[in-house]
């Protein structure tokens, strides 16, 4: 697996990559800086190939062209960025993969980071930097075959800017929240007999390089402290069940901090209620909540943002051998409120449940987001194109869906109501993990609210966007990363001192 990318920041100058990238409005002028570069060739070059490709310079489109003669460079790589009136709605982001989609591997290229009126603002280059880096990603860590030497070779970039050591310092927060992303995919995509839940809370620990102080709970700690109804989803299998609680201290001493909870399934089975076996296989990704919230502390580390967080994660394997929990048993979880286990494939708001009451108890958060791929209706509901969102606070709520349309990472939010609630009443105990079909989503997100008390709390189900992603300008992977920038954005915006 890798970032098959190698990037360097230069002042513009002389050309000297293979590939020379421009960026072009839809009136397809070449900026000043461009132009001096390029050549007056490239100019007319571009006027001639736009009309014959019908290229219009709409933004993250783009075209390839053999150099004009005598040019250094052997292509001449335009990208569209639009109109003028619509540059506020430029995602830079997404326009830094449109352009690694264009050059592929094994390259060597210059970015000239001009516009047609002015120069691209250093915190636009970062996220155009970006953007680059996601769209590099390539997991290949169990491909043996051996490849062509162009696909092996890592894509060199050069972005060549007016104030390079602007530039620089804005790419340092950009590169950090790139390695969380890229953590978060590495550990959506690993088979589930390699991430298994010791070896995922081993992973996570790895943190403690960044300074985040990192607590890994075993069995014997959970059952101390009462996690049952997280230790009923693991006990059916041979892979013990841990908690990892990441800690990051950015902020003031004593600050509350911003706390988010992962779901961490690394297999999931369905347990006794067991799943079809066709696609099956998706089910490593299960833990994709889980990834989010290590990458996203990851990114929060590395950029040292000024906050407190916590990350905590649940991490099982839910197998239907003789010793799994079955339909009908009942557990009391750390809040100690009784639960009917109706599916033993709901098993993810069991661990979630006792997760949040922890979190909450012993940390005191500011606000605290779970993130899940909870439930297989959210996907009816909204595709795979926004995750769910379900809380018991406006304000929490309207930061997240604004970050979401940030970032691109969008969110849509759902009900919450007594009669959703009521659905999930158990004649044996305090509740019961599944209410059926209809508006399944909804009430796990009830089931979830039954362990929050007064702190401002979001759930964010993922199943649609946290795996089996749809290929995007910025992910071709499996496993997209999805939800470190937008909290890392929501973090930025609203949280830091």
């Amino acid at each position: 697996m890798s970032q098959r990318l190698k990037l360097e920041v230069k002042a513009l100058n002389a050309v000297e990559g293979q590939d020379l990238v421009i960026l072009v409005s839809d009136k397809l002028t070449l900026a000043a800086a461009a132009e001096s570069l390029a050549g007056e060739s490239a100019q007319a070059l571009l006027t001639r190939a736009a009309a014959a490709e019908r290229f219009k310079g709409k933004a993250y489109a783009g075209l390839t062209l053999p150099s004009p003669q005598g040019a250094p460079y052997e292509r001449l790589i335009v990208v569209g960025i639009g109109a003028d009136a619509d540059r506020a709605d430029l995602d830079f982001v997404k326009l830094g993969g449109a352009v690694a989609g264009r050059l592929g591997a094994g390259r060597s290229a210059e970015v000239l980071l001009a516009l047609p009126k002015g120069e691209i603002a250093p915190a636009q280059a970062a996220d155009l930097a970006l953007g680059l880096k996601l769209r590099a990603y390539v997991f290949d860590r169990y491909k043996t075959k051996s490849k062509e030497k162009d696909e092996a070779e890592p894509l060199a970039v050069t972005l060549k800017a007016a104030d390079p050591s602007a530039l620089k310092k804005a790419l340092k927060a950009a590169d950090a929240v790139a390695a969380g992303v890229v953590l978060a995919r590495n550990l959506v995509n690993e088979p589930p007999n390699v991430l298994y839940p010791e070896e995922f809370a081993d992973r996570a620990a790895k943190l403690k390089k960044l300074d985040v102080e990192i607590e890994i709970l075993d069995e014997a700690d959970l059952k101390k402290i009462g996690m049952r109804a997280l230790l009923g989803v693991g006990q059916g299998s041979r892979r013990e069940s841990r908690v990892v609680v990441m800690r990051w201290n950015g902020g003031k001493a004593g600050e509350q901090p911003v706390a988010f909870v992962g779901k961490g399934v690394t297999f999931d089975t369905g347990g006794i209620s067991l799943k079809p076996g066709a696609g099956m296989e998706d089910m490593k990704g299960d833990m994709a909540g889980a990834a989010c919230v290590t990458g996203l502390m990851h990114a929060l580390a590395a950029r040292k943002a000024k906050v407190n967080a916590v990350g905590v994660i649940g991490l099982v394997e839910n197998m239907p051998d003789g010793n799994a929990q079955r339909p009908g048993d009942i557990v009391t979880s750390l809040s100690g409120q009784t639960i009917e286990i109706i599916n033993t494939d709901a098993e993810g708001r069991l661990v979630l449940a006792d997760a949040l009451w922890y979190t909450q108890e012993r940390f005191k958060p500011r606000f605290m987001i779970n993130l899940a791929t909870l439930t297989g209706a959210i996907l009816v509901a909204l595709g795979q194109e926004n995750a769910g969102l379900f809380s018991n606070n406006d304000e929490l709520a309207e930061r997240l869906g604004a970050a979401g349309r940030a970032t691109g990472e969008t969110v849509w939010r759902m009900p919450l109501g007594k009669a959703y609630d009521k659905m999930i009443d158990s004649k044996f105990a305090d509740m019961k993990n599944s209410a059926g079909r209809h508006a399944g989503s909804i009430t796990a997100a009830q089931f979830l609210q039954r362990h929050v008390n007064d702190t401002p709390w979001a759930h964010l189900d993922i199943a649609g966007t946290g795996m089996a992603a749809s290929n995007s300008e910025i992910n071709r992977s499996w496993g997209p990363g999805w939800g470190v920038r937008l909290l890392d954005r929501l973090v930025a915006e609203h949280y830091e001192g």
